[in-house]
């Protein structure tokens, strides 16, 4: 059985929760990423930025005229993140866990050991084993066997 350890991305990037929107929305620039863990210094997870999240922080910048609740590149993380988060164990099956973030529509789960960030898996690392299963699948496929009548 394929384990969450077979695929996930180990030490992932991740920021603190004092760090801001812009250094999040960078990192991710900077690296292709959707998604930041938030660790404190003893690398426990706490929270999860998305890009999603910078996305509707900088709209309501835009809405700010109407009283609403606002976001500059400068907010802290904390303020932000979201904090209630599901985390994975890295032993966890793999179909299962594929499952389980397709029902719940997560993009990613944190993969933790005693609550400490230890790796990430997305929706990204499903459809790269997606792809090696049918370039298996492609590669297994034989040419069919010709049949020859007796001479």
């Amino acid at each position: 059985m394929f384990t969450v350890a077979d695929v996930m991305t180990e030490k992932p990037y991740n920021l603190k929760r004092s760090n801001t929107l812009q250094d999040a929305k960078n990192l991710m620039k900077e690296h292709d990423i959707r998604h930041l863990p938030i660790v404190d210094n003893d690398m426990r997870l706490l929270g999860l930025i998305t890009q999603r999240d910078i996305l509707a922080a900088q709209d309501s910048n835009l809405k700010k005229s109407t009283g609403q609740i606002s976001y500059t590149l400068s907010t802290p993380l904390e303020r932000i993140m979201n904090k209630k988060v599901t985390s994975i164990s890295a032993t966890a099956g793999l179909k299962e866990s594929a499952r389980y973030m397709q029902t719940q529509k997560y993009g990613c789960l944190p993969v933790t050991l005693n609550h400490k960030l230890i790796g990430i898996i997305t929706d990204t690392d499903f459809v790269t084993v997606a792809i090696h299963l049918l370039e298996i699948q492609e590669d297994s496929i034989l040419e069919p066997i010709e049949e020859f009548d007796d001479l």
